[in-house]
């Protein structure tokens, strides 16, 4: 009998006796057995922890940023023998594509967001915060990686996405993965961990698979471990209750399956862009992934004067949808993910055919092509209806997870946002429409109950990403029925898995435990200009404190004129009564032009290689033609630059492969009196001197 494997504690292990059957959701035969029986639950969790993490951890988030990288590339060369195992689960080849590299694509999408971040294995949340007079002493907040595991219970209906979106954000946080998949599509998640597990590019422990039950895992978790959960809402709430994850307050992240809507703006007619757009937009998402998507339309809301035309409409459309074998090329609609889900599905519009009724398809018979439709657990696209959606609650209460949507009529847009709130939250919603007021109406009113809102015209469609794709820069999540959590969001999901900590203490110290320099803590200086200095000889507090320059009116004349800018406050014979100067003051941007004039080194080559640009700028402080500044200029943080790929069909260009660096500069501009005018952090690229990464 052949079974799926485990990767628990660095090795592969089949469970115990026989386990759960897998099912070629096409075929209906056997593919596999998974089980889980006889595996420590106790010792893959303290495993991930002891040896996973520390490894993680050690890591810088550059490190762990091209880890990922590295593994997307990996995984891309073997695509192919992916999608081969993923037929087998129904999927017609653009279902897979979404899977699979979806999935590898999220990998990319966390590898780059290294770039915000420090190469520390820790970084700084927000803004310094000054708590005192004399600026001695001063708060902030640092994050640093959890020393538990991230537990990933995950869906069937994608077993590649699923995992690889979650262990994208976890791995590049430092917090190692036990990755608990669905079991009926647990084959080809199985497939995937085999690839990561021998490429070798994740560290040992970062990352376990167990195939069949979760078993009493959740007894051993802490409040170090973050879990996730992405399924049916009743479930979720079950392992969110449940005692262990309660007592020890272990942070649960829930991504519920929602009744998504769709709505048609009252202002569209059938001779606009938008109203073809609408009716594709539906069509796909009812059929794609057979509407197994936890982002799948359920509910579809027209302008009542409209209902017909789009009913006749969508019915055209879902015709010319073939299902069958998702091998054969014609197919675009496979299988449902096995037998079972095909029964519930066909339960659920039971239930909501007690107010509605069928106006497409059939729930009980379906034309295929190459493929035997008993066999298979292939069901009709069906389209409901339900005139009087306001006072039926079915359809806002029970989800068919299949090709499955009602069409609902509304008499006006506040009619439509009262209708997409009776879902009692959900993951997304789209409104397609032309009209701005309408768009902001929608998407002010409905955004309490909804985690994303697509607004779709045709000056997005083409390039949009639709309705039900979400989008590893952007929340995934809902409120409600959705589950009340968030994945992805770049930045925002990888900070699920760090721990804030608010610090306090002297800016000096501040500055020695951040590697970032705050402000007001003691700077270093020496003879040694800071541009002289190659990107490994700076040190974080490397200070440079100019000579002092007067600033005339003829400089704030002369820069006016070169610069077009003539507002009336740079100018000598305004009158100044009734506004905020007393006399002719000068630009900031020429405070700025005239700062660099002052800090930069610049009668002969050095490491710098060019101004990269400026994080932030203030002007705190009117400067007047007489006033006199300097400037205190201090080495803020450092990133070190990867070499970019040679491109051989490229002539190498000079310059092009220069080892270097991002020196981020602490910029504090003063004048005569030693109060600051201005205040910001300046950009450079700095060649390194030897190269080490």
């Amino acid at each position: 009998m052949q079974k799926l494997g485990n990767y628990i504690t660095g090795h592969w292990i089949t469970g115990d006796g026989d386990g759960q059957p897998l099912f070629n959701a096409v075929t209906g035969q056997v593919i596999s057995h998974a089980t889980t029986q006889g595996l420590d639950f106790e010792a893959i969790l303290h495993y991930a922890r002891t040896v996973g993490n520390p490894a993680l951890r050690n890591m810088t988030f550059q490190q762990r940023g091209r880890m990922l990288r590295a593994l997307a590339l990996h995984l891309l060369a073997h695509k192919e023998k992916f999608y081969t195992i993923s037929y087998q689960s129904g999927a017609t080849r653009i279902d897979s594509w979404i899977d699979i590299e979806g999935g590898i694509g999220n990998l990319f999408a966390n590898a780059t967001l290294r770039r915000k971040l420090p190469d520390e294995t820790f970084c700084m949340d927000g803004d310094p915060i000054n708590l005192s007079k004399g600026n001695t002493f001063m708060g902030h907040h640092i994050l640093v990686p959890k020393e538990g595991v991230a537990v990933h219970i995950n869906a069937y209906n994608f077993p590649v996405w699923g995992m690889l979106e979650k262990i994208a954000v976890n791995l590049l946080a430092g917090v190692p993965a036990v990755v608990k998949p669905a079991t009926v599509t647990a084959y080809l998640t199985e497939a995937v961990v085999k690839e990561i597990i021998a490429s070798g590019i994740l560290p040992e422990g970062a990352l376990q698979l167990v195939c069949g039950s979760a078993g009493n895992m959740l007894n051993y978790v802490n409040a170090q471990d973050v879990v996730t959960f992405t399924g049916s809402a009743y479930t979720g709430v079950k392992l969110k209750s449940h005692p262990t994850i309660l007592n020890e307050s272990v942070p649960f992240n829930m991504e519920a399956d929602s009744l998504n809507c769709m709505v048609l703006g009252p202002d569209v007619t059938p001779d606009m862009p938008e109203w073809d757009i609408f009716i594709k937009e539906v069509k796909k998402e009812m059929t794609v992934k057979a509407g197994q998507k936890c982002t799948a339309v359920r509910r579809i809301f027209v302008p009542e004067n409209k209902l017909e035309d789009v009913q006749k409409a969508l019915s055209k459309a879902l015709a010319q949808t073939t299902i069958g074998n998702p091998l054969n090329e014609t197919v675009r609609m496979g299988s449902l993910a096995g037998q079972e889900q095909r029964n519930d599905v066909r339960q659920q519009v039971q239930k909501l055919l007690a107010s509605s009724q069928i106006i497409y398809g059939s729930l009980d018979s379906v034309t295929v092509v190459d493929a035997d439709a008993a066999a298979g657990a292939f069901i009709s696209p069906l389209l409901l209806l339900n005139t009087n959606p306001l006072v039926n609650e079915a359809p806002h209460n029970v989800e068919a997870f299949g090709p499955v949507s009602t069409l609902m009529p509304y008499k006006d847009i506040y009619d439509a946002i009262a209708l997409s709130k009776m879902g009692k939250g959900s993951l997304c919603s789209s409104i397609i429409t032309a009209s701005p007021t309408i768009a902001k109406q929608y998407v002010i009113g409905a955004a309490t109950h909804h985690g994303r809102i697509l607004v779709l015209n045709a000056a997005c469609a083409k390039e949009s990403t639709g309705h039900g794709s979400p989008l590893p820069t952007l929340v995934h999540g809902g409120p409600g029925r959705a589950g009340g959590g968030e994945e992805m969001g770049g930045l925002r999901g990888v900070k699920h898995y760090l721990q804030r900590t608010a610090i306090q203490g002297s800016p000096d110290m501040l500055t020695a435990i951040s590697n970032v320099y705050q402000p007001h803590a003691t700077g270093i200086t020496n003879e040694q200009h800071v541009f002289k200095k190659y990107f490994e000889a700076l040190q974080i507090g490397d200070q440079l404190i100019t000579a002092k320059r007067l600033i005339t009116s003829e400089d704030i004349d002369a820069f006016a004129t070169l610069s077009g800018d003539h507002f009336y406050a740079h100018k000598t014979n305004t009158d100044f009564a009734g506004t905020m100067f007393t006399e002719q003051v000068a630009h900031g941007y020429f405070i700025i032009s005239a700062a660099a004039g002052l800090f930069v080194d610049s009668f002969e080559k050095n490491p710098v290689l060019l101004n990269y640009g400026i994080d932030e700028m203030r002007f705190t402080k009117p400067v007047y033609a007489g006033n006199s500044i300097y400037i205190r200029f201090t080495c803020k943080e450092k990133v070190a630059q990867e070499l970019k790929e040679a491109n051989p069909d490229v002539p190498m260009v000079q310059g092009q492969d220069i080892p270097k660096g991002i020196v981020k500069w602490f910029v504090e501009i003063f004048d005569e009196h030693d109060e600051a005018v201005g205040v910001g952090t300046i950009l450079t690229m700095v060649q390194m001197k030897n190269y080490s990464i």
